[in-house]
């Protein structure tokens, strides 16, 4: 029966790029902000930075354009700047919301593990309609600060399910991710998103699985 058919699995889901379209607001947001300094924003920024923590982004930032910003006022920039389209314009990658309603009923536990803060996630779940699936809801900031080339995140979000790490999917769109997803016994699977196309190649390859539509995740969990 489906109710049963994941019963004492654990699915662990990034958002920006995972479950969420969400990566062109950031690029629109750090070309702004650069651009209100007269900055053009270089093409390897946004690859550069994807994998950071926010405030590790601001330092950069400031370092390689010498901004006179603190890391804490371009933090509440780009928080203020985001916070709109994170409640208003972001929209879920084709058919996750069709995806976590099976999950759902066919009886897995759900976690959000994000590097996005409160004041980000829970608008942009709220909008999407989601929050509701989720039994976990939880970022890097909960497992020590840690980012995601760190096991802390997924294995703080598999302990809150109370579920074994070998028997958690882990869904992600950055190599890193699917890389310490894989390390500590996880099975990752790769959502592309144009963010990290230059790495899709090499993420396809680790991953136990790469989509590119929420339609072709897999039915019956690990």
């Amino acid at each position: 029966m489906k109710e049963q058919l994941n019963k004492g699995k654990g699915v662990i889901f990034d958002l920006d790029g995972t479950l969420l379209d969400s990566m062109g607001v950031w690029d629109d947001l750090d070309a702004e902000s650069l651009a209100k300094r007269g900055i053009e924003i270089p093409d390897d920024f946004g690859s550069t930075v994807a994998s950071m923590q926010f405030r590790d982004i601001a330092v950069y930032t400031i370092k390689r354009f010498g901004l006179t910003d603190t890391p804490e006022e371009l933090m509440r920039e780009w928080n203020e700047m985001a916070a709109k389209a994170y409640a208003t314009t972001v929209r879920l990658k084709a058919h996750a919301a069709e995806y976590l309603q099976y999950l759902f009923e066919s009886g897995a536990t759900l976690a959000v593990a994000t590097t996005l803060p409160p004041e980000l996630r829970n608008p942009a779940l709220e909008h999407a309609g989601i929050t509701d699936y989720f039994n976990v809801i939880c970022s890097v900031d909960d497992a020590g600060g840690k980012g995601k080339e760190h096991p802390d995140v997924y294995l703080h979000a598999a302990e809150r399910l109370g579920v074994a790490p070998e028997h958690c999917t882990v869904f992600e769109d950055l190599l890193v991710g699917i890389t310490t997803a894989k390390s500590i016994g996880m099975h990752p699977w790769a959502m592309f998103d144009a963010s990290s196309e230059q790495q899709w190649q090499d993420i396809s390859v680790l991953a136990e699985g790469a989509i590119r539509d929420f339609s072709d995740a897999p039915r019956e969990l690990r």
